[in-house]
């Protein structure tokens, strides 16, 4: 299989599919190491079944799975309002890991958008903003894969403390697993100064969470590490995680 080709399962195939995600998270608790669990979709799945979403704050997590799963396809959405930090940061995973990096394009680009819904849709809208920018093209990667990989933290924020090793992803149809969900910041970056991962250099700069350039901010001392997401807004998620 591979992204964005929309593979049609039977309601049998998606149950198989529902039980592995459970049996997975039975068999890796809470707390299973970030190898351990990359190390369960070796076991259950094809390379080409996975996909590794990067938001490109860092390189961590494409660089713990391609470790197992050389050549795994990594998915970088392109919304066309990234700072040029995260551009660059894509640019140095695509040169220097086992991987193989997948821009996954809106529909429109913002030229288009803007002629479509205006001007500065983020500022005015910023849950269909997302929709469109990230959301939807996700969605269209996300089909052709049987399981998917993110970086999801639970110290990021308090809707994150539960998040799970492995969990069935109902909204995509398919098992989403999250290998670094009890670490902590400073368990990332040290993973990646002990492997020479590359990192955003906006992490230097009070960015612990980086996303589209218009809705992130720098996050002041002891705030949560998402506080400068979508910063003056009653929203904390785009959306693909919630």
């Amino acid at each position: 299989m591979s992204g964005g080709i929309r593979t049609v399962r039977t309601p049998a195939e998606t149950e198989g599919l529902r039980r592995l995600a459970a049996s997975g998270a039975e068999e890796l608790g809470f707390e299973a190491s970030a190898e351990d669990v990359v190390a369960w979709v070796r076991r259950n799945f094809a390379p080409a079944d996975a996909a590794v979403a990067c938001s490109m704050a860092d390189a961590v997590l494409p660089h713990l799975v391609a470790a197992q799963l050389p050549g795994v396809d990594v998915l970088f959405l392109e919304t066309g309002y990234h700072f040029a930090e995260t551009v660059a940061t894509r640019d140095e995973v695509a040169r220097r890991l086992d991987v193989n990096v997948v821009d996954v394009l809106p529909e429109q680009t913002v030229a288009e958008q803007e002629a479509t819904h205006g001007p500065d849709l983020f500022a005015r809208d910023a849950a269909l903003c997302c929709r469109l920018r990230k959301m939807d093209p996700l969605a269209t990667a996300l089909a052709g894969y049987r399981v998917w990989f993110t970086g999801v933290r639970r110290d990021e924020a308090p809707t994150r403390t539960n998040t799970p090793l492995v969990g069935w992803d109902e909204a995509h149809g398919l098992v989403k697993v999250n290998p670094v969900a009890a670490w902590s910041f400073e368990e990332l970056t040290g993973y990646a100064s002990r492997h020479a991962v590359p990192l955003n250099l906006l992490l230097q700069h009070g960015y612990p969470s980086i996303g589209c350039r218009p809705c992130t901010r720098p996050v002041a001392p002891g705030e949560d590490p998402r506080a400068g997401r979508w910063a003056g807004l009653a929203k904390t998620e785009c959306g693909i995680h919630s």
